[in-house]
């Protein structure tokens, strides 16, 4: 197994749109739902608004000899007061060999050598994400309860929030 981790930079344009909805593609659905979101905002985000140099320092590929096999992206802005997870994927004939987690592992070490005091993830309540949120609590998060949800999160209370706090 030769999994590693790069910065954005290391690649060509990556169409996040595409690993997302391979990742997603057990929830028909949701991908219906989100590819155009996906291909306007997650495609340019990086490339065309955020910048790479920002990028390498909280968006990780994860390969597995050589093939891009996944990604996590953070947003640092409340560094070092808190991170908030956004999009942690794996395509789906890598999925259930730990590979989501060994890069949810690499985001948390990357935001904690950052600073961070805290870290947020949220995930969907759907049956076919019991595995990240099995995989969240896991490694260390703690779920949130719905009805004490920050302002930031209250647009999608049908998702499952966690939140885990990072030892100095």
């Amino acid at each position: 197994m030769d999994i590693k981790f790069h910065k954005l930079s290391n690649f060509d344009r990556i169409k996040f749109s595409d690993l997302l909805a391979d990742a997603y593609s057990f929830d028909k659905n949701l991908v219906d739902a989100e590819i155009e979101r996906w291909r306007s905002d997650n495609d340019n985000l990086f490339y065309d608004y955020v910048g790479l140099e920002t990028a390498d320092t909280c968006c990780i590929i994860t390969t597995l000899n050589n093939e891009i096999v996944g990604f996590i992206c953070w947003d640092p802005r409340n560094l070092p007061e808190y991170a908030i997870i956004g999009d942690n994927c794996i395509i789906t004939k890598h999925k259930g060999k730990g590979y989501g987690k060994l890069q949810l592992r690499e985001a948390i070490d990357r935001i904690t050598r950052s600073g961070g005091k805290k870290v947020f993830v949220s995930t969907s309540n759907a049956n076919g994400f019991v595995p990240a949120q099995r995989m969240y609590e896991s490694v260390g998060f703690v779920r949130l309860d719905n009805s004490k949800l920050e302002p930031w999160q209250t647009a999608q209370k049908q998702d499952v929030y966690y939140c885990m706090d990072i030892l100095s």
